[in-house]
């Protein structure tokens, strides 16, 4: 299904501890002509507690769409991708790893853990921007995606 014909907000689940990133993602989305929902959570515990509904999570939507950052506090996110792909209820939500590491070894581990894509953060302002809105117009417009399963 496209994510437009959902007739609902689009949920988006922004796995990022930096508060600068978090803020340029906000406003680069804030522009979309789509209604998205975005909640950030700042490390992979977190993640995982929102993602499994649990505690002050409980009512929490699941996301459409995951954007992930590998270098997290508390629980990385190589391991927070693990267990999504590992999980019946969650592999199927798209995630994107969205980093500044651009090591090699990081690229592949992503990818073999199921990644979705792989995408380097640019350090610069303008292109950051351009990179989130590419993401939304790909995962939010273009791509066709399965039903949750729930």
């Amino acid at each position: 299904m496209n994510i437009q014909a959902l007739g609902r907000p689009i949920e988006v689940l922004l796995v990022e501890d930096n508060p600068g990133d978090v803020r340029l993602t906000r406003e680069a989305l804030k522009e979309s002509k789509l209604l998205i929902n975005m909640r950030v959570v700042a490390d992979g515990v977190e993640a995982l507690a929102c993602l499994r509904r649990e505690g002050k999570y409980a009512n929490t939507s699941r996301p459409d769409l995951i954007l992930l950052d590998l270098n997290l506090p508390k629980q990385d996110g190589r391991e927070v991708l693990a267990v999504i792909k590992s999980d019946e209820n969650l592999r199927r939500i798209p995630v994107v790893v969205l980093t500044v590491s651009q090591a090699e070894e990081d690229i592949l581990k992503s990818y073999n853990l199921n990644a979705n894509c792989y995408i380097n953060k640019p350090v610069d302002l303008d292109r950051f921007i351009r990179v989130v809105k590419s993401i939304e117009d790909f995962w939010l417009t273009i791509v066709k995606l399965p039903p949750d399963g729930e």
